[in-house]
């Protein structure tokens, strides 16, 4: 980890003039115990590690350019502070990587949260902040082009940023402070969605599902689509290489490393509204923009949970009695079904904590629903819960293959069957490319047409950034607005 030197670079600074003598600004230390503040900040015109290193030895001109850009005076500003606070290093990611070193700039990215988590102190420096106090209420008139916030709070690298520090000073343009994370925490909550228990005390301990936690990244933007996933890494405490040019697929590659350790299935929870079909996993984070709610239901609590959503339909036309608001079947083959079914999850509770990765898909144990459509469309019950119900998604099962489409039938009361616990290999490779699909449903040749838009249901359910149109497929419901048949 190199770090800068507080004392040497406002040496430097004070005597640039003279250009005579070196200074050592910037030296990498591997001692744990190190204390160090660290910045975060949004990159503007920045200094890089080589421009960092060799201010003195440049011609006058290059020398002032650099010294007048807004990143360098951050560096000093920054510097001033972390002196003031009493620490004697100070790390910042514009001029701390020496980013000519593809390996260097991979150790930083999978180190960074962790290297943010250890700082002793954060300067989060709010570049477009003008008052002297923290802007507790949108103003779209001042920040128009973040939602009404600074945009800080909409950049994908600064959530990291946010969650792993201990502590987080802000500060305005003027560097002015203007409040800390943990006053602010009830402010930033509103802002960000993310828990005040988080900003708090970090994730640590916290039962946090990871549709919860790509919620918070949903609306963020990157430079390079690629860092949409790779600032996430240290929120899951996953690591790859970086491979920039890979574009979308480096979100596919982390969620295929949060599956390898973790069996939380609300990774498919991602909205079944953004209308697309095949692979299982999201395409971005922004699928995820409604994840907000989503819960994990452990594996040694699904069978319960299961049995709960069950209790919903009216399955071999059960009869109910009605007991301190609560229903209870007095059916005898439903209750015994719904017994089995407890037992059957509780039997599979290590099948359920496990998932496989291979290139034949996701192994995963699941309990799906035969839906009436069609012998091969079933609904796929995940161990999560949004809205105290269980959530699902639809597949379709092609030849050998098992691909995600979208939910037709958003009633639980189309549901005909008992669930049965399947192991299936769900598809998670797709061309981004890929707008057609096709599907054999009921012996007849179906097509899936996928057609980037905007659009919104005839029956309010879905306001989308897709539309879907769906030919020769007889039994979907009649949308005289698109003057075909809609989802």
């Amino acid at each position: 980890m190199k770090l800068l030197n507080v004392e040497n670079v406002l040496k430097r600074e004070q005597d640039i003039q003279h250009a005579k003598v070196e200074y050592e600004v910037i030296k990498e230390l591997g001692d744990k115990t190190v204390s160090y503040a660290i910045l975060s900040h949004r990159w503007e015109v920045e200094v890089t590690y080589k421009e960092m290193i060799g201010l003195v030895k440049m011609d006058v001109g290059k020398r002032e350019e650099v010294r007048n850009r807004v990143g360098y005076q951050k560096i000093i500003k920054s510097c001033e502070q972390a002196r003031k606070d009493g620490y004697e290093w100070l790390w910042n990611d514009t001029c701390c990587i020496d980013k000519r070193s593809s390996a260097e700039l991979s150790e930083a990215i999978n180190s960074m949260y962790q290297w943010y988590q250890d700082a002793q102190v954060c300067y989060g420096y709010l570049n477009d902040v003008e008052g002297s106090t923290f802007p507790t209420r949108k103003n779209h008139e001042t920040y128009d082009k973040s939602d009404g916030w600074p945009e800080w709070f909409t950049r994908g690298w600064t959530l990291q940023e946010l969650i792993a520090p201990k502590q987080i000073e802000f500060f305005n343009k003027d560097w002015a402070p203007i409040g800390n994370k943990r006053h602010l925490a009830p402010v930033l909550e509103n802002i960000t969605n993310i828990p005040c228990s988080v900003l708090r005390d970090g994730l640590v301990g916290k039962r946090l599902s990871v549709a919860q936690i790509m919620s918070w990244a949903a609306d963020r933007r990157t430079t390079r689509v690629e860092d949409r996933a790779y600032s996430l890494m240290g929120l899951f405490e996953v690591n790859m290489p970086m491979v920039y040019g890979e574009g979308k697929r480096a979100f596919h590659r982390l969620q295929l490393e949060i599956i390898r350790k973790s069996n939380d299935q609300s990774i498919f929870a991602w909205d079944q509204g953004m209308i697309r079909t095949g692979s299982v996993l999201a395409e971005d984070p922004g699928d995820f923009l409604f994840g907000r709610d989503i819960q994990k239901v452990e594996p040694d609590e699904f069978g319960e949970c299961l049995v709960e959503y069950m209790k919903l339909h009216h399955l071999g036309n059960p009869w109910f009695i009605q007991h301190n608001s609560r229903k209870i079947s007095i059916n005898p083959i439903h209750r015994s079904k719904l017994k089995r079914l407890k037992k059957h999850a509780r039997a599979l509770t290590q099948q359920l904590r496990t998932f496989t990765v291979s290139n034949a898909g996701i192994q995963v144990c699941l309990p799906i629903i035969p839906l009436p459509d069609s012998p091969s469309h079933f609904q796929v019950i995940l161990a999560c819960i949004r809205d105290s119900s269980l959530v699902t998604i639809d597949i379709v099962y092609s030849g050998s293959s098992i691909y995600r489409v979208p939910s037709i039938f958003q009633s639980t009361f189309w549901l005909k069957a008992y669930p049965k616990f399947t192991t299936l290999h769900l598809a998670h490779n797709q061309d981004v490319n890929e707008k057609r699909r096709k599907f054999s449903l009921d012996d007849m040749k179906h097509c899936y047409t996928l057609v980037p838009h905007e659009w919104s249901c005839c029956r309010g359910l879905l306001q989308q950034r897709r539309r879907i149109l769906l030919c020769s497929w007889s039994r979907l419901l009649p949308c005289p607005k698109l003057g075909t048949r809609c989802l």
